[in-house]
This record gives structure tokens, sequence and C-alpha cells, in this order.
């Protein structure tokens, strides 16, 4: 039996979602998420084969969810998003029914799955889809991360640095560090070019957090933040802190 969760805050859109699936007798719903929150804890429970997410909730987006978890299960993603914006879901092999959509539509997505779903394909693609910059703008200002059971939603503006620790991001905050499953090109592509800057191959800050520039060893530098870390800055780097800060 194939196992599925459907994550959606719009109960009318679940209940479409259970009908067309009463016609796949081997599909079996465990459970009914409307919200990202409550989808992470039924994914972790029941380890299921497929999910079908809703891009826009609250709390958190469907992307954000997605980046919860260790090892996402291939998703049909629903969503009011044109189908412009869902270009970048159809580059990496992501199938998404987009709202209002008809049985037809619904059974060639699934059909669509079930041509992968002996395969690793449809979970390499959301892997891959997890790497690339989104559409969504709430990615743009604030940084989900997982620290055991608990969701925190960091503001940009809570960021002083971030520093690439082996597979991760290590995001430094008034309140601690916490680790995100990204690369550090990741965000440099999502966060505000205005307010952070790259300084290092293994450092981000963010600009109103500097207090000074001290030279160090030979012709190296070092950033001192408000909060004390001293972060390096490579020669590369040295230029585009000093444009970025108009010296």
């Amino acid at each position: 039996m194939i196992k599925a969760i459907l994550i959606d805050d719009e109960p009318l859109a679940r209940s479409i979602l259970a009908e067309y699936l009463q016609a796949h007798k081997d599909i079996e719903v465990v459970q009914e998420c409307g919200d990202g929150f409550e989808g992470v804890k039924a994914i972790a429970q029941h380890q299921p084969d497929l999910i079908f997410l809703d891009v826009q909730m609250p709390k958190i987006n469907g992307f954000e969810m997605l980046e919860l978890l260790d090892t996402p299960p291939a998703v049909i993603f629903t969503t009011a998003f044109d189908e412009y914006a869902m270009k970048a879901f159809e580059a990496h092999a992501v199938d998404y029914l987009l709202k209002p959509f008809s049985k037809d539509r619904f059974d060639k997505a699934l059909t669509k799955w079930r041509e992968r779903f002996e395969k690793t394909e449809s979970k390499v693609a959301v892997q891959s889809l997890m790497e690339s910059p989104s559409n969504q703008p709430d990615q743009h200002n604030r940084v989900v991360v997982k620290t055991g059971t608990k969701i925190r939603i960091i503001p940009m503006h809570e960021i002083h640095y971030l520093e690439a620790d082996d597979d991760y991001v290590k995001i430094h905050t008034t309140e601690g560090s916490y680790l995100k499953k990204k690369t550090m090109g990741y965000f440099e592509d999502v966060l505000d070019k205005s307010q952070f800057v790259r300084v290092h191959r293994s450092y981000m800050l963010q600009i109103s957090q500097v207090t000074r520039i001290e030279p160090y060893e030979k012709e190296g530098h070092l950033a001192i933040l408000k909060s004390g870390a001293r972060i390096p800055i490579s020669k590369t780097g040295y230029p585009k802190l000093k444009s970025i800060l108009g010296i």
C-alpha cells in the first residue's frame, strides 16, 4: 500500500484530493494536515511515499516545510501559482496541480508520478528544487530552521553572519546559532545584496553588524561585528565589503 499525506490549509482542497484519491485503491491517505508544522510531524511519523503539498500556507510555506526534512518524500505540489511561476518546478521534473484542477488533470499527475515511483528521480528532483532560490517572497526575508522537535522562524534582520559548516550553513543570531542544510551559494542568491555580503568563501555577514575593519596578518583583514565576532575577509571579499560600505 502506498502511503500519502495531504498538506493544505484549505479543508475544501484537502477534501477534493481525498475524493479524487478514492479511485486509487492502492493509495492510503494516512493523515491530512492544515499547515507545514503539522506536515513535518506527520511525515516523520508516517514516512509516506508521496505527499500532496500546497505552496502558499500560513506559518511556513510548502518550500520551507520541505527544507526541514532530512529526506523529503516525493511531492506533487498543489498551488494557485500561475504557470509562469511554476516553470522552476518543471525544470526539476516536479509534478504540480494548478488550482482549480480537474480529476483528469489529477490522474495525469499521479500517473506521471507512478512511472517514477520505483526510481529515485522524484526525490532527486525535490532535492534539486530545494537548492534553487524560490519565487516565494517569504524566503527572501526569513529563514526557517528545525532544532530537535521545535521549528523557529528567523527574520533576516536577526542574522549576524553565516558560516559554512560541512554540508550545512551555521546561522549566527543574537539568541544562538542554528544549522541549515543549504549552501553558501544558495544564501548568496537569496539574501538581500544591500544587506548581506559574502566576504570569504566560508563567511557572509550582515552589513549593519559591522563596527570596524582591522588589518590581519599580511594583507588580510577582519570584520569586527557588534557581537564581538571576528570574521575573516578574503582578498576578493575585501573590495566587495568596502564597496557596499561606501569606503
